[in-house]
C-alpha cells in the first residue's frame, strides 16, 4: 500500500536539514585575548629555551653558592693540613683541597658568593652614572651634550684595564670585592651612557614628548616618567652583557695580581690553580669551569633580553 506525505511535512524536513549547519556556525565563538607589551615580552622570553636553561642553571648556583655553606661540612676558611691537597671525594672533600687543606667547593661557593657582590656593586655604580650622562646629553643637547660626550671620548682613548691595574696598585685597601668592583663601575658606564643619547636625542622629538611639554610637565618628571621607560629594554640588555663582563674583568684582574686581596673570589681561585694545573688539576679547573658557566648563563640571559624586547624579533613567536 502506497502511502503519501503532506506537501506542507516535506517542506518542514526539508527547511529543518538546511538550517542545522548554519545553526553551528553561529554557535561557533573565538575569544581573542588582547596581550599588553609587557605580557608579550616575558612571552617571548619565557620561550627562548636557551635564556630560560640559562636562567634556571643560573638560580641554582646562586642558591648552592648562598644556602650550601648553610649544610656543607667545610668552611672556605678552615685549614686542614692532614688533608691537604686531596682529590676530589677525599675524606668528604666533594671537589678535593688545596695545598693548605682548605676544601675547594667552600671555597668556590664563597668566590661565587664575593663575585656576585661584585657583579651587584659595579652595574650599579655603572648604571647610575651611565643613566645620567646618557639621560642630560640626551635630553639637553646643545653645550651639554657637547661637554659630556667630549669627556666620554676622552676616557674611552684610555685603556680601561690599565687604569683599573693603576688604581689598583696604588690604592691596596680597596682590593676587596666591593672596592674592586667600585673601581670597575667608575669605568664602566661609558657605553650605556652613549647607548642612551643616542636613543633619548630620537625619543625628545616625538609627539608624547610634546605633549607633555604642552602640559606643562617638568623635565624631571619627562626624563623619569616618560624617556627612561621607553629605553628600559637597552637598559636591562646592558646590564646583563655587562655583569658577564665584569666577572671576567674582575678573574682577569686577579689573575694578573691586582684582584681581590685577603679574600676569595673565583678569579683569585682560577689565579691559585695555575701553578698546580698539572699536578692537581682540580684546583684550576672546577673554578675555572664556574667562572665559565656563570658568565655563559649571563650572557644566554641577556641575549634572551634582548630577543625579547626586539618586537621585530621573528625568532621566538609571541
Amino acid at each position: 500500500m502506497t502511502t503519501t506525505q503532506n506537501p506542507q511535512d516535506l517542506k518542514s524536513n526539508s527547511a529543518t536539514t538546511v538550517e542545522q549547519p548554519q545553526t553551528a556556525e553561529v554557535e561557533r565563538e573565538f575569544t581573542i585575548k588582547a596581550r599588553s607589551q609587557r605580557e608579550q615580552i616575558v612571552r617571548r622570553f619565557l620561550r627562548n629555551k636557551q635564556a630560560m636553561g640559562g636562567l634556571l642553571v643560573f638560580i641554582a648556583v646562586l642558591v648552592i653558592a648562598w644556602a650550601g655553606p648553610l649544610v656543607y661540612g667545610f668552611t672556605f676558611s678552615e685549614l686542614r693540613p692532614a688533608d691537604a691537597s686531596v682529590g676530589p671525594g677525599t675524606n668528604g672533600h666533594v671537589l678535593g683541597t688545596d695545598g693548605l687543606g682548605r676544601d675547594l667547593l667552600a671555597n668556590i661557593m664563597r668566590g661565587i658568593q664575593r663575585s656576585t657582590l661584585t657583579i651587584v656593586v659595579a652595574v650599579g655604580i655603572a648604571l647610575t652614572l651611565g643613566l645620567l650622562v646618557g639621560l642630560l646629553a640626551g635630553y639637553y643637547g646643545k653645550w651639554v651634550d657637547n661637554v659630556l660626550m667630549r669627556l666620554v671620548d676622552l676616557i674611552l682613548t684610555v685603556p680601561s684595564l690599565v687604569v683599573l691595574i693603576v688604581v689598583a696598585s696604588n690604592f691596596p685597601n680597596a682590593r676587596t670585592a666591593i672596592g674592586i668592583a667600585v673601581i670597575i663601575g667608575l669605568f664602566g658606564w661609558l657605553d650605556l651612557s652613549r647607548i642612551l643619547r643616542s636613543q633619548i636625542l630620537g625619543l625628545r622629538e616625538r609627539e608624547f614628548i610634546e605633549a607633555a611639554h604642552a602640559l606643562g610637565a617638568s623635565d624631571r618628571r619627562i626624563m623619569f616618567k616618560h624617556l627612561i621607560p621607553n629605553t628600559l629594554g637597552s637598559i636591562i640588555v646592558w646590564a646583563t652583557l655587562t655583569a658577564a663582563t665584569v666577572i671576567l674583568l674582575e678573574a682577569s684582574l686577579t689573575y694578573l695580581g691586582f684582584g681581590v686581596a685577603n679574600d676569595t673570589s673565583l678569579g683569585r681561585l682560577v689565579s691559585d690553580g695555575v701553578s698546580a694545573a698539572q699536578t692537581r688539576p682540580w684546583l684550576f679547573y672546577f673554578p675555572g669551569l664556574m667562572l665559565l658557566v656563570i658568565a655563559l648563563c649571563i650572557n644566554l640571559i641577556g641575549d634572551g633580553i634582548r630577543d625579547a624586547f626586539d618586537p621585530s624579533n621573528k625568532r621566538v613567536r609571541a
